[in-house]
């Protein structure tokens, strides 16, 4: 199984997990605060290297309806970017709803307020990858190679 790493880009964060090396489950790597994506870009293939990951799940926010807005664009941007800079498969995962049950996972554990802030993205980002995971079907599409 490939070693995969999720991301869910947002305006001013990036949240980013991993899977394991059995490709199972996801596990939290960091949030990397936005700069440009060049520089996120830069951040991000530095910790997929260091991990050996070999494909991209990235979390494509769509509208209600299935439309893509500017946040899909931005998820997009990325994607992108990473494909250019690897070469490696990126594929997009729809991420409607994500952050709003990773808010409810960690509730559930009893994650403090504050403490959520700091790991929300990290959680959406584990659900994105778990989504690919379980059910590759889930793909919205993939760069082509």
């Amino acid at each position: 199984m490939p070693r995969a790493m999720g991301l869910d880009v947002g305006t001013k964060t990036i949240g980013v997990a991993v899977s394991d090396e059995l490709g199972i489950a996801p596990h939290p790597v960091c949030t990397v605060a936005r700069e440009s994506v060049r520089k996120d870009t830069d951040r991000l293939v530095a910790l997929g290297v260091e991990r050996g990951v070999d494909v991209w799940v990235v979390g494509l926010p769509l509208e209600l309806d299935g439309t893509e807005e500017r946040s899909a664009r931005l998820a997009r941007q990325i994607g992108k970017a990473v494909r250019a800079s690897t070469g490696q498969r990126v594929v997009y995962v729809d991420e409607r709803f994500t952050s709003v049950q990773a808010e409810r996972d960690l509730i559930g554990q009893g994650v403090s307020r504050r403490r959520r802030k700091q790991v929300i993205d990290q959680a959406a980002a584990m659900r994105i990858l778990q989504s690919w995971l379980e059910h590759g079907v889930a793909i919205v599409e993939e760069e082509e190679a």
